[in-house]
């Protein structure tokens, strides 16, 4: 965007002559308005913005130095002033430095003084508009981090206190996973064309929140996947609004759709509590939603108290066949597994197989799933096994409740049990670690690395949070703000290009991970490790 320049002069043919002495174009600038005068100035000023303001020292009805004077007092506009005059005179001088004009041009002007100072001006806007931008990034920075701990359970006074202050929290909070809901296809595409898509509903659901688009997170780091977008919702909004939740929440999933480029998008909308001191357990039962989403029928917007919590009201859950078919998953029995599905849907089928009766026995049975796998091995983590279960039950057109989709995810789920007993982290993770520095910059991960490895993408990642206390994902981004960290010290590369170099194609995201671990933008940490050489 062009800088908006304004020439102040009573005298015609120097207006005309300042308008074409340098290419103001090439030089980034346009002119936008030439007054005669300076009360002609501070009319426009009142009601516009302007960056440079060229103004005469000698004009009728109000001079250049008046109008510099009434512009920095009254705070009508905080643009560059340079003032020109005729007058080789100290106290005009004076009087425009007080009222801190930038330059002081004599005339006639000079074309390579005027280009000078008019580049000087350009120079002063870009550091002002990146350090501004570096600013907001890095409260970005921390609001991320601070509510991040939040989200897991783990924000102490200090995380909330930063999160009060710099966050419109109110009451009756949800948080929501707004996802790109068709794995296979996503698992098909790059980084790029996954990024793209994010930014395409971020931007539609920023329109449509306004100024609660800070609302809005596309790059929470607690996430193991990259097909999310978080959101915290308050009741207030659907207030302001004038609708009800259930009419918000429709219209946020019909507009995060609208930037999708058709790819389907779903809400999962985690529990209603309080306030932001309790934001993790409405996290954590979003999260739960993805595993159940699958075996209810397909929807746009899931609510966990509509799909997890059970009907009290006399549901029956069949308690044996659920025994046996969990027995036959543990010992990796097929045949035993397709008899037990069997006899679970003939039971429910007793039972009209209503929504209450299915989303009740299948919320049993995916929780004694879960300790099963924390039986093999106690430093499981739930969160990364209620991944892999809902990457098994949400493929594309399930069939609420089938016997075969629950048979296949039965049996693969007890292929999953059997690599939990085997000790196969020895030698494999040496491997990884290989592939990391030699291929940090493409687009690796856990399913690829699996299959070259032949072992179960889901357990690759519970060994490697084992051995190393964090994600592979986190891992390999921690991997490559390292290098890039390296090359902003050793290369004159544009972040830009350092942030393509070790992977990132989302200069922002690039800048988000960079704060995060460094704790300043990249070029706050360039210019502080040459200012200590």
């Amino acid at each position: 965007m062009l800088m908006k320049v304004m020439l102040v002069d009573d005298e015609p043919f120097i207006l005309q002559g300042l308008s074409v002495i340098i290419d103001w174009e090439t030089e980034g600038f346009e002119i936008v308005k030439k007054a005669s005068d300076g009360e002609e100035a501070i009319a426009y000023l009142r009601e516009n913005k302007v960056d440079l303001i060229i103004t005469d020292i000698r004009m009728p009805k109000i001079t250049g130095i008046e109008l510099l004077e009434t512009v920095r007092e009254e705070q009508i506009s905080d643009a560059y002033i340079f003032i020109l005059s005729g007058y080789n005179d100290f106290k005009y001088a004076q009087a425009a430095i007080r009222y801190s004009a930038m330059e002081y041009i004599l005339k006639p002007v000079q074309k390579e003084q005027l280009l000078e100072s008019v580049r000087r001006v350009a120079a002063k806007t870009e550091n002002r508009i990146q350090e501004e931008l570096d600013s907001r990034r890095m409260q970005r920075g921390y609001l991320l981090q601070n509510m991040t701990a939040l989200l897991q359970g783990k924000g102490k006074e200090e995380n909330l206190t930063y999160v009060r202050e710099n966050f419109r929290c109110g009451q009756g909070i949800r948080y929501l996973h707004i996802c790109l809901n068709d794995l296979l296809a996503l698992e098909e595409m790059s980084d790029e064309e996954v990024s793209e898509l994010k930014d395409g509903v971020y931007e539609q659901v920023s329109q449509y929140l306004r100024e609660d688009a800070d609302h809005l997170f596309k790059d929470f780091f607690v996430y193991e996947e990259d097909y999310e977008i978080g959101f915290i919702y308050c009741e207030y909004m659907t207030k302001e609004k004038k609708l009800s939740e259930e009419e918000f929440m429709k219209a946020l999933q019909k507009t995060a759709q609208s930037g999708s480029k058709n790819l389907p998008v779903i809400l999962l909308v985690g529990k209603r509590v309080e306030d932001i001191t309790k934001i993790s357990h409405s996290y954590s039962s979003a999260c739960v939603l993805r595993s159940f989403k699958g075996f209810q029928d397909t929807k746009s917007v899931y609510y966990y108290e509509k799909e997890v919590q059970v009907n009290p009201s006399g549901t029956v859950l069949c308690k044996q066949p659920l025994d046996d078919l969990v027995t036959a998953v543990n010992e990796n029995d097929t045949l035993r597994i397709n008899k037990s599905v069997d006899l679970l849907f003939s039971e429910m089928d007793k039972l009209d197989r209503n929504r209450e009766t299915v989303t009740m026995n299948l919320s049993w049975l995916i929780f004694r799933l879960l300790d099963l796998a924390a039986e093999q091995d106690e430093s499981v983590n739930q969160d990364e096994v209620l991944s892999y279960i809902s990457g098994s039950v949400s493929r594309e057109e399930i069939i609420r409740g089938s016997r075969a989709h629950l048979r296949m995810f039965a049996c693969e789920y007890a292929e999953y049990l059997v690599q939990l007993r085997k000790n196969v982290s020895k030698g494999v993770l040496t491997e990884i670690e290989n592939e990391i520095r030699e291929r940090y910059a493409e687009n690796l991960t856990l399913r690829e690395l699996g299959q070259k490895y032949y072992i179960n993408s889901s357990y690759l990642g519970q060994i490697f949070r084992k051995r190393y206390g964090q994600s592979f994902k986190n891992y390999l981004n921690n991997y490559r703000i390292t290098e890039a960290a390296s090359q902003l010290i050793r290369t004159d590369k544009k972040i830009g290009q350092i942030a393509e170099d070790v992977g990132y194609r989302d200069l922002d995201y690039f800048i988000s991970r960079f704060i995060e671990q460094e704790g300043c933008t990249p070029s706050r940490y360039r210019k502080s490790a040459r200012a200590e050489e």
